[in-house]
């Protein structure tokens, strides 16, 4: 399969369509252009675009949990116990099974829960439920819904959910491959995906405008910004030449309230120079994922947590933020757990909101290095790939250009090691080959060494395992409390 960044001709896209729809019984009375007739008779308050439109101009950070069940009736009530706590976006989380495409498992676990009257499944099994059930689910709630997954081969799922009225898809080639699967190529997920995109280029060509939203936390797991947002770019990119017009990126965050802010800032403005330069039009929203990472069991710290998080989205003018919950630790969270979570985020967002004029806080360094290792990791792939990014996707995590911390990935080298540094910012211990250049090199190992200093350790195992659970336990660093002033 050679796969190229060229857009799938509508003759490529249809001959593919019938074997997508034709992989399972629901797929196969989806019409087109009935689903235009449905979307195009939806009020403007059930589109994703035309609400995070509306949150740009009024300078509003839209707040949307995560969540998914079985059964329609316990997904329904889920997204309206979101919607009474005060979440403005609605997400339907798909379940393991149909993310594997293995529909006859998922079929068998929603089964299981309609007599159980439990739910068996870590979430909401659309393509089973098929357009009459996502159809259902969309009529009766207020709010736009979004499908999130995880799924390298969405096909048949994007069909469903967009005929069924879901105005967003989350995912792409690259962030719902690498970091979620071990053995699929980075040609199939990317193929496949560009179907996805084609599909909603497809919709945009009829007027219907529908939204696109890259995956950006990746594994969660101390990504290096520059990392995770150049894939998000490339995610873009690759989405704009389907036809998409509509697309969020997204970063999840690291905990660190100034990189974490430059991040967002740098993931703004490099995206819009970028799309313009290759001549894309493109409606651009940011996305702020809370902490992604290993969360305290304790529910009074966990909290902290997701009002960091809340900081530091407000503070960099996120568009939308994916909340967590003070239940993460302890697996799948209950509604009332998430129903708390929001309620928690909407209070300390307005807190910020209120005062922000009043908080100045320089990134200017930060966004600096930001933007130079984001450049230089996008350029390299487009050369690696001769001016096509498809290709220079593909060869890029072949040999290291990209790679993903901690990413299950065969096709991922996995030789990039991060860590913090002597103020918790992540930096890069073992750089594999990233294509940095030896003044950014130096930097990293610069900030490492102050650490090193600081705590009188090694930068080792013993000193990354610590940092990926730091955020639970409330610290960065093992110094005492006098040092503080020092860094």
């Amino acid at each position: 399969m050679q796969v190229k960044n060229v857009k799938l001709t509508k003759d490529q896209f249809y001959k593919t369509r019938k074997q997508v729809l034709e992989s399972w019984s629901t797929g196969k009375s989806l019409s087109l252009d009935e689903s235009f007739r449905y979307l195009n008779s939806l009020p403007e308050h059930k589109y994703f675009s035309k609400v995070l439109d509306n949150a740009k101009r009024n300078n509003k950070l839209l707040l949307q949990p995560r969540g998914g069940v079985a059964t329609l009736r316990g997904q329904k009530t889920l997204l309206e116990g979101f919607i009474k706590a005060g979440a403005d976006l609605m997400p339907v989380t798909i379940d393991s099974y149909t993310r594997q495409n293995e529909y006859l498992k998922s079929e068998k676990g929603l089964s299981e829960s309609l007599t159980t009257k439990k739910s068996v499944l870590n979430g909401f099994p659309a393509v089973n439920h098929g357009l009459k059930g996502c159809r259902e689910l969309n009529n009766s709630i207020t709010k736009p819904l979004q499908a999130r997954h995880g799924s390298p081969d969405g096909r048949l799922l994007a069909e469903i959910i967009h005929a069924s009225g879901w105005t967003s898809n989350e995912g792409g080639g690259i962030s719902y491959n690498i970091p979620y699967s071990k053995n699929v190529s980075l040609e199939k997920s990317i193929y496949d995906w560009q179907y996805c995109d084609r599909l909603v280029g497809i919709y945009e060509e009829m007027g219907i405008s529908l939204n696109r939203e890259p995956f950006g936390p990746l594994t969660g797991t101390l990504v290096p910004p520059s990392i995770s947002n150049a894939i998000a770019i490339i995610e873009g990119l690759l989405a704009a030449e389907q036809g998409v017009k509509n697309l969020s990126l997204g970063y999840g965050s690291v905990g660190h309230i100034v990189q974490d802010i430059a991040a967002m800032i740098s993931l703004r403005t490099l995206a819009t120079d970028i799309f313009k330069k290759y001549g894309y039009t493109i409606n651009l929203s940011t996305v702020y994922h809370q902490w992604m990472g290993n969360f305290p069991r304790e529910e009074s710290a966990a909290y902290s947590v997701i009002n960091l998080g809340s900081l530091t989205a407000v503070l960099s003018a996120a568009n939308k933020m994916i909340l967590k919950t003070p239940h993460e630790a302890e697996g799948i969270p209950t509604l009332e757990a998430n129903m708390d979570g929001i309620r928690t985020s909407e209070h300390m967002v307005k807190m910020i909101s209120s005062q922000i004029g009043s908080i100045k806080i320089d990134v200017t360094d930060e966004l600096q290095i930001i933007n130079e290792e984001t450049n230089l990791i996008i350029d390299k792939v487009l050369d690696t790939g001769d001016g096509d990014l498809v290709q220079g996707t593909i060869k890029s995590f072949a040999n290291g250009v990209l790679d993903i911390p901690f990413a299950p990935s065969i096709y991922n080298q996995g030789s990039v090691i991060p860590i913090r540094d002597h103020l918790g910012a992540v930096r890069i211990l073992e750089f594999g080959n990233l294509p940095f250049n030896s003044h950014t090199k130096n930097l990293h190992r610069e900030k490492i060494n102050k650490r090193v200093k600081m705590e009188n350790r090694k930068a080792n195992h013993d000193m990354i395992v610590s940092d990926i659970f730091s955020i639970s336990n409330g610290s960065f660093f093992k110094r005492k409390s006098h040092e503080v002033m020092k860094c």
